[in-house]
């Protein structure tokens, strides 16, 4: 059981270091200003790839449910997610997302029935200082639209992963994954094509980028995140997730020569320690740790 506890926790720990990648590539090789063709093309090809190869689709309620959770998890989330980051100075959107681990052990108690744990509640306490160390600079100025873009993608993703969590998948997750990504592609492509208009021309190093976000990032990131979802509890998946910015300053200091001091080194401490704290392995063994002592106690 703890191996495949510990299988789950490192698929999700690669989907969350995927997503880290993202920001180091959309800066240095996609095209600049086109975040809605971008997420279209994360999302739909790779969908409809792995659909051709399962070939699958819902049957009765799981269309809504699909509809539901592709929303929740592409459609609606990946919008938001980059016009929060666009509005926003500095690293602040990435520290609204890290309070994600807080909001599904929200969720979660009354969907799944997930009762917060102490530990567990600390671990996000400590991921979100940390997370803020990392990345947060100096704000001049807090756009309201940016905040409540920032605030919204971090509530309806937190309500997607729990929700993929409260109904499991009636097949095998590739072809679970395939069905949200092709149906928040198809949401996103219109959107993309209404508000940025015709699509950028694509040069190599833009194509190659596209492959890595879509295939590895998005496609394996996905089918790997849902995979953790299904076999650990949603608040130390969620826990998981605070690798993705540690991933991206460590990138962003390699490839784009950026800073990284103590304070930076500080915070990737504190949100690694706080991604261990909260998984079910430690807290089982700090059970049993204090359980010959309260025995003693007695």
């Amino acid at each position: 059981m703890e191996g495949n506890s510990m299988r789950a926790a490192l698929m999700a720990a690669f989907a969350a270091a995927a997503w880290g990648t993202t920001y180091v590539v959309t800066g240095a090789l996609l095209p600049p200003d086109r975040p809605l063709f971008s997420a279209a093309i994360r999302a739909l090809p790779i969908g409809l790839v792995m659909l051709a190869w399962r070939r699958r689709l819902p049957q009765g309620r799981w269309w809504w449910r699909t509809a539901v959770l592709a929303l929740c998890t592409i459609g609606l989330f990946f919008p938001l997610l980059f016009l929060g980051a666009y509005l926003l100075p500095g690293g602040l959107a990435s520290t609204l997302q890290a309070a994600s681990p807080l909001v599904v052990m929200a969720i979660a108690w009354p969907l799944l029935k997930e009762r917060p744990t102490a530990l567990r509640v600390a671990a996000a306490l400590i991921g979100l200082v940390g997370v803020a160390l990392l990345v947060l600079r100096s704000p001049t100025t807090l756009p309201l639209w940016g905040v409540l873009a920032a605030l919204a993608s971090m509530l309806i993703s937190a309500l997607g992963f729990v929700l993929v969590k409260r109904w499991p998948a009636p097949t095998d997750m590739i072809t679970m994954t395939s069905w949200q990504l092709v149906m928040g592609g198809l949401v996103l492509v219109p959107v993309a094509l209404i508000v940025e208009g015709a699509p950028p021309a694509i040069d190599l190093p833009a194509a190659l980028g596209y492959l890595w976000i879509a295939v590895a990032g998005t496609g394996v990131a996905y089918v790997c995140w849902f995979t953790g979802l299904k076999h650990l509890p949603a608040a130390a998946v969620s826990l998981i997730g605070l690798v993705n910015p540690v991933v991206a300053t460590v990138l962003g200091v390699i490839v784009l020569h950026e800073a990284f001091g103590p304070m930076q080194a500080l915070g990737a401490g504190l949100v690694l320690g706080s991604v261990v704290l909260g998984q079910p392995a430690v807290a089982e063994r700090l059970r049993r740790r204090r359980a010959p002592e309260v025995a003693t106690a007695a």
